[in-house]
């Protein structure tokens, strides 16, 4: 079906019929439809940096026929946006952290939304299409519906949308940014909903990130400035928002875990009022443009709830109601250091069976800050060999270790362990060491963040050789390797260290069972399958007691 009918107009480049099923081949095509449609509608009046998108085109759309595509957008669909994301690839997108949320997803949070009562305001804070806005506003049909939007292009689509739909008359699209718009007062009840833009935080302007800074403050709270643009987004909610407004927003989950999103939680589990999560198993990739992770959250600003509902579920098309799962205690969630763990708890170890840490303790490989500096060759001629300790440097080296044994050092790096004190060392010795220090003084390797942070910068501590090493983060199960090598990790692997004494045969027993308890462990899943175990992860691995590992080694 041709849904936009492209005719022969001076300035517009005519394409190969192949290329334009749905009519749309450039952004200036798309800008025009999106303008056509909108412009006889409540929405017509479009900000300087829309109306540049049209470059005087504004009355080509004579040459154009709309129904096929008004008549999508009626009956649910987002021709437009689709032939946006189309257009305009997803690495283009990625700077403005443009993500477009599945229908799935959207008539979840769309239909939670409404189950509250109808608000008298509803904001969509990163609109795009308006996908939300359509949603919601079909579902709450008195409701005003108002949208942030950076881009003039995703705006216009925006106004198209919502005119086709027939609710223009009740819109309205602030091209702008979130962070600063001004929405006004509302009588009534605002709803926030959403896919606030996942912007990394090394693509924010240094002004953005004085922003989110001030702005916590003004809070009472402390922000990273490793926190994604998806915290600003949440925390400009937080300054939006009065006592009994409500929301939902989908973000990328990697806020319940890491250090920057202790801001988030904070918010939503106190300011905000959180009131669910619903974590979508990373392996589904809820999103067909963005290697990302998804989670689902509902709040009510000012509620008194003292519990929070948290689930688990295997796909978007699982979400429905957002309203169940596992109740939490709100003051739990506050105390807890990430929340990922609480979604993911582990059973109780089955008869016959405790947790790895009853029986070790497992620790991270030393970070060295500089691996080109502080890693080389096994015998590297410009230092001491007494310096040179063979470790293990890549996870590789520990998934290709035959028979899950480490048996030769032969084949590893070394990495160049300094002591604290150089003055040990014979004349002969210190003048290598010296002139290498001299060397890496003069690439900047003091002044790095981990060697700055540790005294003296140049001693890099390795722990005393993990009788078990095991990898931590892959697209698999981890491994366990017996280190009978006596090698040396870096943090691309765990050590593994018994509280008390094991006999070999016993260690080799449980590198044994380690390696078949791993595919069923639960660890930390990332974007595309991606699992990591954090040490104290690790050490809820269920494996088989003390006793009955001496019986196997027997």
């Amino acid at each position: 079906m041709q849904y936009f009918r492209q005719m022969t107009l001076t300035g517009v480049d005519a394409v190969p019929e192949a290329e334009t099923i749905e009519g749309l081949s450039c952004e200036r095509d798309l800008a025009v439809a999106a303008w056509a449609i909108a412009k006889d509608g409540a929405l017509a009046r479009i900000s300087r940096s829309e109306a540049g998108l049209l470059d005087g085109a504004e009355s080509m759309h004579a040459g154009y026929e709309f129904d096929g595509l008004i008549d999508l957008v009626r009956e649910g669909g987002d021709p437009l946006g689709d032939a946006f994301a189309r257009i305009r690839p997803a690495n283009e997108r990625r700077s403005l952290g443009a993500t477009y949320t599945p229908s799935e997803i959207v008539s979840s949070m769309a239909a939670w939304i409404a189950g509250r009562g109808e608000p008298s305001r509803i904001v969509d804070p990163g609109t795009g299409s308006a996908r939300f806005l359509l949603a919601t506003g079909r579902a709450c049909p008195q409701a005003l519906l108002v949208g942030a939007e950076i881009d003039p292009l995703a705006a216009l689509v925006a106004r198209a949308n919502l005119t086709a739909a027939g609710l223009d008359a009740r819109s309205q699209i602030v091209v702008g940014d979130y962070r600063t718009a001004v929405l006004g007062d509302c009588d009534g009840v605002t709803a926030f909903v959403g896919n606030p833009p996942y912007v990394r935080h090394h693509q924010i302007e240094p002004a953005g990130k004085q922003w989110l800074a001030e702005s916590a403050a003004r809070l009472g709270l402390k922000a990273s400035g490793l926190a994604g643009l998806h915290a600003h987004f949440l925390v400009a909610t937080a300054l939006h928002a009065r006592v009994g407004d409500i929301g939902s927003f989908v973000t990328s989950a990697e806020w319940l875990d890491v250090n920057y999103g202790l801001l988030m939680r904070e918010l939503f589990a106190a300011r905000l009022g959180g009131l669910s999560i619903h974590l979508i198993d990373p392996t589904a990739s809820p999103f067909s443009d963005a290697a990302t992770t998804a989670v689902v959250t509902c709040f009510e600003v000012g509620t008194t709830s003292t519990t929070i509902r948290m689930k688990r579920i295997p796909d978007a098309k699982a979400l429905g109601a957002l309203d169940d799962g596992r109740e939490l205690d709100r003051q739990q969630l506050v105390r807890a250091p990430r929340w990922g763990p609480l979604l993911n708890r582990a059973p109780k170890p089955p008869a016959g069976y405790v947790e790895l840490g009853e029986l070790c303790r497992v620790h991270r490989g030393a970070v060295t800050g500089a691996n080109k500096t502080w890693i080389t060759g096994a015998s590297d001629p410009a230092l001491p060999s007494s310096v040179l300790i063979p470790a293990v440097t890549r996870a590789r080296e520990l998934f290709d270790a035959p028979g899950g044994k480490l048996s030769t050092a032969r084949n590893l790096s070394a990495v160049i362990a300094l002591p604290a004190d150089l003055d040990t060392f014979d004349p002969a010795d210190r003048v290598l060491i010296d002139r290498f220090l001299r060397a890496a003084q003069r690439q900047g390797i003091a002044e790095g963040y981990v060697a700055s942070h540790r005294r003296p910068w140049w001693s890099v501590r390795l722990r005393d050789p993990a009788p078990i090493l095991a990898t931590y983060m892959a697209r698999r199960p981890p491994v366990f390797v017996r280190n009978n090598a006596a090698a040396g990790n870096i943090n691309v692997a765990h050590g593994i260290y018994p509280r008390e004494p094991l006999s070999e045969p016993t260690l080799d027993a449980l590198a044994t069972a380690l390696c078949a308890a791993a595919p069923t462990a639960v660890g930390r899943t990332y974007a595309g399958g991606l699992v990591k175990f954090e040490p104290s992860e690790m050490q809820r691995i269920h494996i088989p007691t003390p006793e009955t590992l001496e019986v196997i080694a027997a």
